[in-house]
């Protein structure tokens, strides 16, 4: 994959004290900076993705507009393409791979933004899923450097519930005989493909399978979309590098850093940013009652949930146009705001 640029962070100390020799932090660009360098966004990426799963949403004509803002997507560390298990040397490789948080994937994505770019404010931090989580340290690490905020089915913290629902899926994926002394070994086909049968039934309402939606992704049958859409979607991926996400997933807090000590009010009324909070209607994981607490302590925050049955889906769908547009709407409607 050549569609993207690296950018050589050198070694960096990590919260956990650990020092990450050579890292590199994968990012795409869309569009031009202006002269004012007024128009950047930031749009992170999600759990096991890179901007190839989101880049759907850059088109003229939407809200992450080419033709009127300089929008960056930086890799997560652990996807592939930053440096991750999959492709750091010895003896940080697979399971010696460091553990990156939330607040170190930002704070090393804003070396991109401000030393590299040399931008000094965002129009709008936004992402899906793992990407609401680093939107929302977007803007409590840097409150003064964030205009708009957009997390979309995401959280500020990860819930009790979430965690236990990332145990499951963990254990689905480590029960495979490939996984040795704490790593895979080798691709774990078995448990890449249980992992996304048990991935199928969170990720999408119960809703969403009585009226048979899951038609509208092109699958034939509801075995199809298993094999299909989940199965093969996971199959694709390194299991090292899940592992890394799944651990960075469980532990994403904006409070956890010295600059809230776990004050997590604390750090939801520092956001200065005006913000949408899109959790999805129906998502089983990211729920809206957590998103109720997070916006009743944010300054300039609106509660918005997708009216939507695809569950978590919802928030990053592009098959079916009416949760797209409603998320759509929502960012244009931030972007407009002087």
């Amino acid at each position: 994959m050549t569609d993207h640029q690296i950018l050589d962070l050198g070694n960096v100390v990590l919260q956990s004290g650990l020092t990450f020799r050579g890292a590199k932090l994968a990012y795409k660009t869309y569009g031009k900076l202006n002269a004012g360098k007024s128009n950047a966004i930031v749009f992170n990426t999600p759990f096991g993705a890179s901007h190839l799963d989101i880049e759907f949403w850059v088109k003229p004509g939407c809200a992450l507009d080419p033709e009127k803002y300089f929008i960056v997507i930086p890799s997560m560390f652990g996807n592939g393409l930053s440096s991750s298990p999959s492709n750091t040397p010895a003896p940080f490789d697979r399971g010696r791979y460091p553990h990156f948080t939330v607040y170190d994937n930002v704070v090393l994505q804003h070396r991109l933004i401000a030393d590299t770019l040399g931008i000094e404010k965002l129009k709008l931090a936004t992402g899906w899923s793992m990407g609401a989580q680093q939107a929302y340290h977007w803007a409590t690490i840097y409150p003064d450097m964030v205009e708009h905020l957009a997390p979309v089915c995401g959280s500020a913290r990860t819930s009790p519930h979430n965690f236990v629902f990332l145990e499951g899926v963990k254990a689905a994926l480590t029960a495979d005989a490939a996984y040795r002394d704490g790593w895979f070994h080798e691709q774990p086909v078995r448990g890449l493909r249980a992992m996304g049968r048990v991935y199928a039934g969170w990720a999408l309402s119960q809703s969403f399978y009585r009226e048979e939606l899951w038609r509208q992704a092109g699958a034939s049958s509801l075995e199809d979309f298993l094999v299909v859409g989940w199965e093969g979607n996971f199959l694709r991926r390194d299991a090292n590098n899940l592992l890394a996400h799944i651990w960075t997933w469980q532990h994403a807090d904006i409070s956890a850093n010295n600059l809230y000590n776990k004050d997590f009010k604390k750090a939801l009324g520092s956001i200065k940013a005006r913000a949408i909070v899109m959790p999805g209607a129906t998502d089983l994981y990211f729920q809206v009652a957590d998103s109720e607490i997070e916006v009743k302590h944010m300054v300039r925050a609106e509660l918005r949930p997708i009216p939507s049955i695809w569950g978590h889906r919802a928030g990053n769908n592009n098959i079916h146009a009416a949760d797209f547009k409603f998320v759509d709407d929502a960012l244009k409607e931030l972007l407009a705001h002087a």
